[in-house]
C-alpha cells in the first residue's frame, strides 16, 4: 500500500455542551469534549482501573448545528474523523498544540429516553451522513431521518 490514513473512530460520550462559534460568511463551527473509558483489571493490585481519554472534537457547518441542536452533556455519540495538530502563540509568544478530532461523521447513540435533553420528541439516534471516499468533508446540507416505528423484534438490516 503506497497512500496513507488518517482516520479515526470514537465512541464516547460527551463532556460538555455544544460550543458554537459562527463566520460572517455563514459558516459555523461546534467543538466539544468527548470521553472515551479503557477498563481492566491491575496484575499486581486485583483491582479493576479506568483510564479517561479526552477528545477535543470540531464539527462544522450545518452538521455543528445538528449537533448543537440533538446533544447534551453525557449523551453517547460515535464520531469519525481525522486527526489534526494545530500550532499556536499564547500571550508570552510560546508555542502551543493543540490535537482535534476534524468530525466527518458521526451518529447519535443516546435514544431519547436517556437523554436529558428538553427536545424528547425530538429522535435521538440518527446517521447523520455517509461515509465517502474522499478525504474532504461534506457541504451538502444534512437533515436528521424520521423516526421509524418497527416491532422490538424486527431488525432494521
Amino acid at each position: 500500500m503506497s497512500g496513507t490514513l488518517n482516520k479515526v473512530m470514537l465512541i464516547g460520550h460527551l463532556g460538555d455542551e455544544v460550543k458554537m462559534h459562527y463566520f460572517e460568511g455563514g459558516g459555523c463551527i461546534g467543538r466539544f469534549p468527548l470521553a472515551t473509558n479503557e477498563t481492566y483489571t491491575s496484575k499486581q493490585t486485583n483491582e479493576r482501573v479506568t483510564n479517561t481519554e479526552w477528545h477535543n472534537i470540531v464539527v462544522r457547518n450545518k452538521a455543528a448545528e445538528i449537533c448543537e441542536q440533538y446533544l447534551s452533556k453525557g449523551d453517547k455519540v460515535y464520531i469519525e474523523g481525522r486527526i489534526k495538530t494545530r500550532k499556536w502563540q499564547d500571550e508570552g509568544g510560546n508555542d502551543r498544540y493543540s490535537t482535534e478530532i476534524q468530525c466527518t461523521d458521526f451518529t447519535f447513540l443516546t435514544t431519547k429516553g436517556e437523554s436529558g435533553n428538553t427536545q424528547a420528541n425530538q429522535p435521538q439516534e440518527q446517521k447523520q451522513q455517509q461515509p465517502t471516499q474522499s478525504t474532504q468533508p461534506r457541504q451538502e446540507p444534512i437533515t436528521p431521518k424520521p423516526e421509524v416505528d418497527m416491532p422490538k423484534d424486527d431488525l432494521p438490516f
